[in-house]
């Protein structure tokens, strides 16, 4: 018996650049985990290549299998996982924003028109700045979620891996310091809503030659887990 294909033609708007002429890793993420999110489950994304921008690409679901292509080459590929992600530790909202002082973009920024991290204006991008909190292996930003990133009620799983994503690699990175990210496991557990306020952490777990692995958390003001995720990037040569 075979199984019948759900097909579908997705297009990624500039705005949602990560690296110059690409789509922001943790937004194709989510946007291609979208369909298997149900019931708080998680789900783990390949980043094959780079998903271009403003292009018509082919987003088909066999099964429990969701795969993003253009011109027969595979570009990002979800499949569930069935555990859940461990999460960093809470960090309360006002020393999050603290730590964005810290921030090592504001010295040299790889990215700087990245949708999450990058130094784009209020309500374009993110603008999610991760700096270290004292005293901790874990670096930190409150997220002010702007109203123009709703979609029906809440906001979309496409934001939450951006905001899930870039914070990992901010984990690792000095000023200046860049890389792709090749994997996003994420897994989300209650809406966001615009207008919110919530506390993004990240914490680098470890590395392995070229890559570079990170976990990351939304929280509540109160310190409810929203979501978390696990992250695997690739450095340069």
């Amino acid at each position: 018996m075979t199984t019948a294909a759900l097909q579908t033609v997705l297009t990624v708007p500039e705005r949602f650049r990560g690296p110059a002429e690409m789509a922001n890793g943790g937004w194709i993420a989510g946007t291609v985990a979208d369909a298997l999110l149900a019931d708080h489950a998680a789900v783990e994304v390949t980043l094959h290549a780079p998903t271009p921008l403003e292009t018509e690409l082919r987003l088909e679901q066999v099964a429990n299998t969701v795969a993003l292509s253009h011109d027969g080459k595979l570009l990002v590929e979800a499949i569930p996982v069935h555990e859940d992600l461990a999460a960093p530790a809470f960090v309360p909202f006002n020393e999050a924003a603290r730590a964005e002082a810290g921030f090592a973009g504001w010295h040299a920024h790889a990215f700087p028109e990245c949708f999450a991290c990058g130094l784009r204006e209020p309500g374009d991008g993110l603008r999610v700045f991760p700096g270290p909190v004292e005293g901790t292996d874990l670096v930190a930003a409150g997220w002010r979620v702007p109203f123009t990133v709703t979609e029906g009620d809440g906001v979309p799983a496409s934001i939450m891996g951006a905001v899930l994503d870039c914070i990992t690699g901010w984990a690792h990175f000095g000023p200046g310091e860049s890389a792709l990210l090749g994997r996003l496991s994420l897994q989300i557990h209650r809406r966001v809503y615009p207008g919110g306020t919530y506390s993004v952490v990240g914490r680098a777990t470890g590395r392995e030659g070229r890559k570079l692995l990170g976990q990351s958390a939304i929280y509540e003001v109160d310190g409810t887990l929203v979501a978390a995720a696990q992250a695997t990037w690739i450095a340069p040569r």
